[in-house]
């Protein structure tokens, strides 16, 4: 699956998650969990529905550590390799 497949199915799945950012432009430098409003509650919805889409499994420690939409399409492309 090429890079840009992963990144706009990864912003579908934002959109779906958290309505309210509906015509916000989303892009690779967007911090995910903070610059989006997404609270923690979210922000786990968001990661399971990513981890199931993509049949991958990031670990929790990994994670916590993914700032923004970029660093989240580069832990989803490395596990599909």
């Amino acid at each position: 699956m090429e890079r840009e497949e992963i990144l706009e199915k990864t912003k579908k799945v934002i959109y779906d998650c958290v309505p309210e950012l509906a015509g916000v432009e989303l892009t690779e430098e967007s911090v995910v969990n903070t610059d989006l409003g997404m609270d923690s509650m979210c922000f786990i919805l968001v990661i399971c529905r990513l981890e199931a889409l993509f049949d991958v499994r990031i670990p929790d420690r990994q994670w916590n550590k993914l700032r923004t939409l970029g660093e989240v399409v580069d832990a989803i492309e490395v596990r599909l390799k």
